[in-house]
């Protein structure tokens, strides 16, 4: 438990940072792993906001639905927070300019810091120079391919790729964790400069340390990904949060 000594006085008054997420609405595992995260921090203080994505067909498949992603901004925006970041993976499988754009937008909006998922990645691979990753993820092949195609134009070469095969968005959450470990040390197999687990309601974040362990290689939850970009954008020292990850000791 974070912080056992203080009062519920003291816990409410121990926020300096506050902090947005906007996630799908579909989504069970966010505000789950997040928080989880943020134990250790009892000085941020995470909100959250939801845009529509559920089922198993997208309305905008070649774009974001802006105006609901900006409704949800600006809802957050009204609690003026430092940070609203998108925690949703749609961008890396179209082009990962719209995520520019998403957070241009936002933060034009609300007047807060933004990243998202796929960005944080984005950064953590250029400056670890990886060109080489592997990629575990639910979705359908089709879609697995996108997000394949997608990190292959900004340089990134997917060496394997394992993928469920499912459509349906609430569905992702409820994978297990042993076949997500199974994804893992198959996709390990390729010998990867790192791995992704790639979609905000793939319950992956809580098998990344001791998978990073077991196979020796750096594991980025996209979950987890768009809480580090965020703290890294509050500037908190990230290093208590290492259970859920190496990208946290940075």
């Amino acid at each position: 438990m974070p912080s056992p000594g203080l009062t519920p006085r003291e816990l409410f008054a121990a926020p300096k940072k506050f902090v947005g997420w906007i996630t799908p609405s579909a989504n069970t595992v966010v505000e789950r792993i997040t928080l989880g995260i943020l134990r250790n921090f009892p000085e941020v203080s995470p909100h959250f906001s939801r845009t529509s994505v559920v089922g198993a067909t997208d309305p905008f498949p070649l774009s974001y639905d802006f105006d609901d992603m900006l409704a949800a901004a600006r809802l957050l925006g009204d609690a003026n927070l430092e940070v609203v970041a998108w925690n949703g993976s749609k961008g890396g499988s179209l082009d990962f300019a719209l995520d520019h754009e998403l957070v241009a937008r936002i933060e034009r909006l609300t007047g807060a810091k933004s990243t998202t998922s796929t960005l944080a990645i984005d950064q953590v691979f250029r400056e670890d120079g990886v060109r080489r990753f592997g990629l575990a993820c639910p979705y359908v092949d089709s879609y697995r391919q996108r997000i394949v195609d997608t990190f292959g134009r900004e340089g990134f070469e997917c060496v394997a790729a394992r993928n469920v095969g499912l459509a349906d968005n609430y569905s992702f959450s409820q994978i297990p964790a042993d076949t997500i470990v199974g994804m893992l040390r198959d996709v390990a197999k390729a010998k990867p400069q790192a791995i992704i687990a790639f979609c905000t309601n793939f319950p992956a974040a809580p098998v990344v340390a001791e998978m990073e362990e077991e196979l020796g290689v750096p594991i980025y939850d996209t979950v987890a990904m768009a809480v580090w970009g965020a703290l890294k954008l509050v500037a908190v020292d990230t290093r208590r949060a290492a259970a859920w990850g190496r990208v946290f000791e940075r």
